[in-house]
């Protein structure tokens, strides 16, 4: 009779557990294991053909993005109108110096037709925008389609600057004192110059980031963790590495890789950002990063941590959908916060942690905190951070090696060590 070796070899074993096991007892005993198997979580991550396809895709739509935007901000846009006589032409040609003053990258230029039926077919061709002729009540501008804002705006201009030379000459004065007391400043009660759009449209980019990368790297962590639960490689490598350095190593793993590329994402925008009309606003925008970046790398713990508890507490892949809930839920709240609050409520968003990743360098860009709020709300983080690991470690060791169908948060908690 013969007996066969029924244990895993070091290829079923799994990349984790095949460096772990490769010096079990120097590691234990020296208490490097976190570091072993954080070092493979890391290679197997960079080694990953999806993974690297993945982030140069999205390298490639940054770099690209910012392309566009430059080549749209350098890009002319020249408007046409046919006119019939010296009057309109001169009406056109106050408006392109208007429409320069507004933006330097649109033109207005006039052409000459003899009328109507002339004006009518350069429209229909594309050979002209549109037809500004004078009426009985004033002049008027005939397109194809709604005319332009730009080109709109610019007529207008001509238009109300011509009107009142001529009623500033008949009442015996000038433009300047009929235009007198209706010049509007705007200004903020914290001195700051701001451009909202360009903030909203950051705040969603970096909620879009932090989104991205929470979601992507947390379902790897809990899905590696009820993998190795399901084959029961736990087993094995529970005898070789305890179980909180084997935590440890798949946080700090992927808590690594995860702040790499999203300071490589950070750094590709920032570039980007550079070549376009809105490098001006570069030195508050690199300030933001920064502190989203600090954000993300504390924040990133706790979710790194909840999401191996969520692998530990399933017994098989099915499981995850129900166990990750939680963490989807969260991360969903944050990324709808980015963009559907204002004023008091975002304030307070921006203290409370995983919120925080996001809004706070957001309101830093929009100059609305103050240089020790996004202090106060990274040791809030960090303070929350700390707190998750320490009970989430307890619910990872309680669950991990439980088998015979999910274990939910309150008998993980309940349970014995």
């Amino acid at each position: 009779m013969t007996t066969t070796d029924q244990r895993p070899t070091d290829r079923e074993r799994g990349p984790v557990a095949e460096t772990a096991l490769a010096d079990t007892t120097d590691t234990a005993a020296g208490g490097r294991a976190w570091a072993v198997v954080a070092a493979r979580e890391i290679v197997v991550r960079l080694t990953n053909r999806a993974f690297l396809v993945s982030t140069l895709i999205t390298l490639v739509f940054i770099a690209g993005f910012g392309a566009f935007s430059v080549w749209e901000g350098s890009r002319t846009t020249t408007y046409t109108v046919a006119v019939a006589g010296s009057d309109g032409r001169a009406l056109v040609e106050r408006a392109a110096v208007s429409a320069r003053q507004d933006d330097d990258k649109v033109s207005v230029v006039a052409t000459s037709v003899s009328g109507e039926p002339a004006a009518r077919t350069l429209v229909d061709e594309g050979s002209a925008d549109a037809w500004l002729h004078e009426t009985g009540t004033g002049w008027t501008l005939t397109s194809a389609d709604d005319a332009d804002l730009a080109l709109r705006t610019a007529v207008e201009s001509a238009l109300r600057s011509t009107a009142l030379e001529r009623n500033a000459a008949a009442a015996g004065t000038t433009v300047q004192a009929l235009e007198q007391g209706t010049t509007l400043t705007t200004t903020r009660f914290d001195g700051q110059v701001g451009n909202s759009g360009f903030v909203k449209g950051a705040t969603f980019a970096f909620a879009l980031l932090f989104f991205m990368a929470a979601m992507m790297f947390g379902q790897q962590i809990s899905a590696s963790v009820v993998e190795e639960k399901q084959s029961r490689l736990v087993e094995i490598l529970a005898t070789a590495i305890p179980l909180r350095q084997l935590l440890a190593g798949k946080i700090l793993g992927n808590s690594v890789i995860a702040l790499g590329q999203v300071v490589l994402f950070a750094a590709v925008g920032l570039v980007a950002v550079s070549f376009t009309d809105l490098s001006t606003l570069l030195p508050s925008l690199s300030t933001a990063v920064v502190w989203f970046v600090l954000f993300f790398a504390v924040g990133f713990f706790a979710l790194a941590c909840l999401y191996a508890v969520a692998g530990a507490l399933a017994s098989r892949t099915e499981d995850l959908q129900s166990t990750t809930a939680p963490m989807t839920t969260i991360l969903m709240a944050v990324y709808v916060a980015s963009f559907g609050l204002s004023g008091k409520a975002l304030e307070v968003a921006s203290f409370v942690p995983i919120a925080s990743v996001v809004s706070m360098p957001g309101r830093l860009l929009a100059g609305d905190a103050a240089w020790w709020e996004p202090v106060v709300a990274l040791l809030l983080m960090a303070g929350f951070s700390a707190v998750t690991v320490v009970v989430g470690e307890r619910i990872y060791r309680r669950s991990l090696m439980q088998s015979g169908g999910r274990v939910s948060w309150k008998q993980a908690l309940t349970a014995q060590d």
